[in-house]
């Protein structure tokens, strides 16, 4: 159906594009806010023209939803879709730190079908197809499988009390590299709880998924992609053993977060 050779040159050169402008090679850098919290640089715009182009070259009968671009309604239309979030973490792109990456999935009715993460500052190409594996430069990934909640790993700034007998790790500004942090086990457990977008997560969750990771949204339910408002509430990413209980453990939190 597609040529997966030329879909990961495609996306290795949005990863080369991105780094050509990365101020961590000491590149000046134009950046401002879409809105309040919400940054934008001109990676972002370069990258994502470049993918609304040659994606739509490499399979025109898909149709298009990126972080970057107006969304288009049309995009119901089809069972396919490309799903790209041009740079995923922003936030350490623009201050030249290394925890971003370029994530584009294709979509077929509602789940990923293939899922390329490109992290070039971190020298790391991420792929997955849905049910063949994944792989992070051409090493097959096997995902955490820890049994027991307490002591597991999470890559954040700090944790709450509650959470206090899980261990921090590092912590990439992309959600993508946090949950593709599962598939390589290096680490137990993500989890957020707030609105986010499809794009945030597409080819992540399939890398996690095929890794032998769980991924659902934050109450433990299925994720779906390509929705009429394509936003979940949180994502949960962990190795098989501690999910339910990851589940239990946030409940509470995520009931009165999502409103």
């Amino acid at each position: 159906m597609i040529d997966r050779d030329r879909l990961e040159a495609i996306v290795r050169e949005a990863g080369r594009i991105a780094l050509a402008r990365w101020p961590g090679h000491g590149h000046a850098l134009d950046s401002w806010e879409k809105q309040p919290g919400s940054p934008v640089c001109e990676a972002d715009l370069a990258v994502d023209a470049f993918l609304k182009r040659e994606l739509g070259a490499l399979l025109p009968a898909a149709g298009w939803l990126s972080e970057e671009t107006i969304d288009a309604p049309e995009r119901l239309d089809g069972g396919l879709l490309w799903l790209v979030d041009p740079v995923d973490g922003t936030r350490d792109f623009i201050r030249g730190r290394a925890g971003w990456a370029v994530s584009v999935a294709l979509i077929n009715t509602g789940r990923p079908l293939l899922g390329m993460l490109c992290a070039p500052a971190q020298d790391q190409f991420w792929q997955a197809e849905a049910g063949r594996g994944a792989w992070r430069n051409g090493q097959r990934l096997a995902a955490s499988t820890r049994q027991v909640l307490p002591g597991a790993r999470v890559p954040a700034i700090a944790l709450p009390k509650a959470d206090a007998d899980l261990v921090l790790v590092e912590q990439p500004n992309s959600i993508a590299l946090r949950m593709a942090m599962v598939a390589a086990d290096e680490a137990d457990l993500v989890a957020t709880l707030r609105w986010g977008y499809e794009w945030d997560i597409g080819a992540a969750a399939l890398i996690a998924r095929e890794a032998g990771a769980v991924v659902t949204d934050a109450f433990g339910q299925p994720l779906n992609f390509n929705k009429r408002d394509p936003r979940a509430f949180g994502v949960l990413v962990s190795s098989p053993g501690i999910h339910s209980a990851a589940v239990e453990r946030l409940a509470d939190r995520a009931s009165e977060l999502s409103g």
